[in-house]
């Protein structure tokens, strides 16, 4: 994905415009978890953030605008601290069960940015009215694990099955883990993210 200055041709943003973006995003992520979506105002967010409106105006360029830079500032955090669990895993079933397992570890310590993207994922729409978020937008996550996937077939670890179809399945069962959790926070969430893991890794080598 282009960076927003890529994109514009603008001069990379410096020290103090990134940590007054970061602040905004940490204030709507927080606003968003305590009264919802709808109630998120910019104003509100402003307050929270002990700044004025116009602050975040001129970092950007509407609500629409700093929710999805929320998303892509969370979504960015919890590849990179996936990733780096992975980087040491040299087998297809190590990765696909350090994948599951290390989504849960990131999410457990951000409760609060799990149920602002819930808000967010729910509530924010196109100027057509249709979802910003859906199926359409799981592309590059449906990839990334489908990569898991073919490598597992390259190497023979894996039986022979669909590599899309496990990717779409593998996404909405760690998406239902999150939403359960969040309804039922006294649910041990490490304990289901491991046995999610055992189901997945079983399903990949077929009958033994």
């Amino acid at each position: 994905m282009r960076s927003e200055n890529e994109a514009t041709g603008q001069k990379p943003r410096s020290f103090i415009e990134k940590a007054r973006r970061a602040q905004i995003m940490a204030a709507a992520i927080e606003v968003i978890a305590e009264v919802g979506f709808a109630k998120a105002s910019l104003a509100l967010i402003a307050k929270h953030a002990g700044i004025s409106k116009g602050v975040i105006s001129y970092h950007f360029s509407g609500k629409d605008d700093l929710m999805e830079e929320v998303v892509n500032h969370v979504y960015s955090d919890i590849a990179e601290f996936v990733l780096a669990r992975m980087e040491d895993k040299t087998t297809a079933t190590e990765l696909l069960r350090t994948q599951i397992l290390t989504v849960a570890e990131h999410m457990r310590e951000h409760r609060t940015q799990l149920k602002a993207l819930g808000e967010i994922f729910t509530n924010l729409r196109l100027p057509d009215g249709s979802p910003r978020y859906g199926i359409a937008a799981n592309e590059e996550l449906y990839q990334s694990l489908e990569r898991i996937y073919r490598f597992g077939h390259s190497t023979g670890e894996f039986r022979e099955f669909d590599p899309r179809v496990m990717a779409i399945t593998h996404s909405a069962a760690v998406d239902n883990m999150f939403a359960y959790w969040s309804v039922h926070p006294e649910h041990d969430l490490d304990a289901h993210a491991r046995e999610l893991a055992e189901i997945f890794v079983r399903a990949t080598k077929g009958p033994q």
